[in-house]
């Protein structure tokens, strides 16, 4: 990784705001209910929408976290998470850091997302303080494709009633496909930084993350999901293990059930009128 200042190297982890499925079983023309709800397509889209936002939290966050155990601990720190195509900067003022995270005109990270462009995080220089608000922006920004604006807000306190780091995000994203496709999504979201704080190997980082968001289509279509049970995410895999998942369009509302912590696809949909099927999860998978 280039680095402009010694202190900064690493991050992206990922974690969350919150997530929704897509069928590899069904047409993307087929409702998930009878009642009509909303469509597998409307989903997949959703899914995506929320792995871009959830993305650009963790990395701006990550990058927070390779500063401030560096001034904790008193020792150098490095993390394994950025390739060396990202260029991380550094500008100081008399109370804040501005950083400048540059993924040039394509850089791909270790779970075989590619981004482009830039994050702009910001934040007090106190490393003393023991809950700090982190402040993220977007200029030409892409993932996978997607052409992507927004802002999110953290507050990060360095250690919760268990001991564990904690952010609580409010977000606001929208993104555009290449097939023209838009989508936006909204949120509030909590993740607890449950194991491998402070390691240097990303593979081992896990977090627990609730929270409620809401996700409009490209139509203008609009639902709601809310985390019932926290959902798991491992950086080693792909997808949330483990966690349930309401969604709620109109009067109509229906669950998704992320598994036992097996790392797969897979999910149980309940629907509206109380029927379960096994689906299958994408995040930009082909």
């Amino acid at each position: 990784m280039k680095r402009s200042l010694k202190k900064m190297n690493f991050t992206g982890s990922l974690l969350m705001a919150i997530l929704v499925l897509a069928s590899c079983d069904k047409d993307d023309s087929q409702d998930i209910s009878e009642e009509g709800t909303f469509t597998v397509a409307e989903l997949k889209v959703s899914d995506e929408t929320d792995l871009i936002a959830e993305d650009v939290i963790n990395i701006g966050e990550e990058v927070y976290a390779t500063d401030e155990i560096m001034v904790t601990s008193k020792a150098s720190y490095i993390s394994d998470y950025l390739p060396d195509c990202v260029t991380i900067t550094t500008v100081l003022t008399s109370t804040s850091k501005e950083k400048t995270i540059d993924f040039g005109e394509g850089c791909e990270l270790p779970n075989g997302n590619v981004l482009s462009g830039i994050i702009y995080l910001s934040y007090l220089k106190d490393m003393d303080l023991a809950t700090k608000t982190l402040s993220m922006s977007l200029e030409n920004f892409t993932f996978n494709g997607v052409a992507v604006e927004g802002s999110a807000s953290v507050v990060r306190t360095r250690s919760n009633e268990s001991g564990n780091p904690q952010s609580d995000a409010e977000s606001n994203f929208s993104g555009e496909w290449p097939d023209g496709t838009t989508a936006s999504f909204t949120g509030n979201r909590t993740r607890e930084w449950i194991e491998g704080y402070g390691s240097g190997f990303w593979g081992d980082n896990v977090f627990l993350i609730s929270g409620k968001g809401t996700y409009t289509g490209k139509l203008g279509n609009v639902f709601i999901k809310e985390t019932i049970v926290p959902l798991r995410r491992e950086l080693s895999c792909r997808f949330i293990v483990s966690g349930i998942l309401e969604i709620t369009r109109n009067d109509a509302t229906a669950s998704l059930d992320f598994g036992d912590g097996s790392c797969d696809a897979k999910g149980i949909l309940t629907h509206p009128n109380g029927e379960s099927e096994e689906i299958f999860l994408r995040r930009f998978i082909k």
